[in-house]
């Protein structure tokens, strides 16, 4: 089974979001959080999460990209947990119970877009508000189609 993880290049991200994610922390799109907005809530830092940002589950920040990678049953389930435990939390569910299904829908969601990818593939989201609500699109950066050192600084800024 396969999920995707934060993962970042530089430091742009703890810029450009309100509360960045941290590396390695398992990530879903979370686009439900933008369910309800308008153009007026696509400001700043909000609007940046908006446009591209996945969603941290430990610390429910946001990052631009995430790996895929193997995710172990028990890891998937505390997982889904957690994201029970948010939705009561700042979404008002009911219960953990009452939000078991949707918090399972979400991260099967996120599994069923990483199945199809090698490991280490990168996967951006762009999310645009339309008539009809919030549009999610995909882009799948493969190992192969990528050059780290084009995207990576190595060493010291400082020599």
């Amino acid at each position: 089974m396969k999920l995707a993880r934060a993962i970042h290049f530089d430091e742009s991200d703890m810029n450009v979001f309100h509360s960045p994610a941290r590396t390695g922390e398992w990530c879903i799109s979370g686009g439900f959080e933008f369910s309800n907005w308008g153009q007026g809530d696509l400001e700043g830092k909000a609007r940046q999460a908006f446009a591209n940002g996945w969603l941290g589950l430990e610390t429910f920040g946001r990052v631009t990209f995430v790996a895929v990678t193997q995710i172990e049953p028990a890891e998937k389930d505390q997982i889904v947990e957690n994201l029970a435990e948010h939705f009561v939390k700042f979404y008002g569910a009911p219960s953990v119970e009452a939000a078991l299904g949707v918090a399972q829908s979400e991260i099967d969601h996120m599994s069923e877009l990483c199945e199809e990818h090698a490991a280490n593939t990168l996967v951006t989201v762009a999310r645009e508000l339309t008539e009809s609500g919030v549009h999610e699109a995909f882009r799948v950066i493969t190992p192969q189609e990528t050059q780290l050192e084009a995207l990576a600084v190595h060493g010291s800024l400082d020599d």
